[in-house]
């Protein structure tokens, strides 16, 4: 896997030029206006919810002796949690509203690369592909979150929270990737067929996901360049694994 995860990393090395070749940045507007909005409204929320999630944490110390010392701890892991959640948030809701407007940029990176192809699923209206957008972001969303919460209670355990730090950025990263390449999926494979397929390649899924994570912590710039970057680079890898495969079926 960690083979595949670094394939998945290096595949963003010729994303800006292949956008620019392809002049695709006319389609990631709308959604960088959308990544932009969504990423304040968490931002703010997360603010004002910090204190009062570390607020509650800190109801768990009933003793008087150490209780200062407890809050301030309990103010940063509530602040941490809420920071993790919106970023779990930010992703769904980004990934599932720029669906309409990343599906043409894969088909164009696909007929770049191989021309007519004959898609195997259904073509879909834009409609269409925000739907299945929602059904998939909110599907991950769910098991994200399930996966998410038990983790993010080890970060009481000293020691232990080093690792489930490490784990909660790998599980958001698979998430992500697998967001970026359902794009190109939606066109080939079936609802069930795309959950089967990034599951079997789960380190392409995390390796896109882990640059797409680090974007993210670059004030602004990050919140600007990440869908753009991301989703050219899960594209371009998902074409290769469909075209390996024999997925793809060349028109005549």
């Amino acid at each position: 896997m960690l083979k595949n995860i670094i394939l998945g990393i290096k595949e963003y090395s010729g994303a800006f030029a292949l956008i620019s070749k392809l002049k695709l940045w006319k389609y990631f507007i709308i959604p960088v206006l959308i990544s932009l909005v969504t990423a304040v409204l968490i931002g703010v929320e997360a603010y004002a919810l910090s204190d009062n999630v570390g607020s509650f944490i800190a109801r768990i110390w009933i003793w008087d002796w150490g209780k200062e010392t407890f809050t301030g701890i309990s103010n940063f892991i509530g602040g941490v949690i809420v920071l993790i959640i919106g970023l779990i948030l930010y992703k769904h809701i980004v990934m599932a509203l720029s669906a309409p407007f990343m599906s043409p940029v894969s088909e164009k990176i696909e007929k770049h690369f191989y021309g007519d192809v004959k898609h195997l699923h259904r073509k879909t209206t834009n409609a269409e592909q925000l739907i299945r957008g929602l059904r998939l972001n909110i599907r991950n969303l769910v098991k994200e979150l399930l996966i998410s919460i038990p983790i993010l209670l080890l970060k009481f355990i000293p020691i232990v929270n080093i690792f489930s730090t490490i784990l909660l950025f790998l599980v958001q990263a698979y998430y992500a990737g697998f967001g970026n390449m359902d794009y190109t999926l939606e066109r080939h494979l079936d609802y069930k067929g795309s959950v089967d397929f990034v599951g079997k390649n789960k380190g392409f899924a995390i390796g896109n996901g882990i640059v797409f994570m680090l974007f993210l912590l670059i004030p602004v710039v990050g919140i600007i360049i990440v869908l753009p970057l991301s989703v050219t680079a899960a594209s371009t890898k998902t074409l290769k694994l469909l075209h390996n495969k024999h997925e793809l079926v060349y028109e005549k």
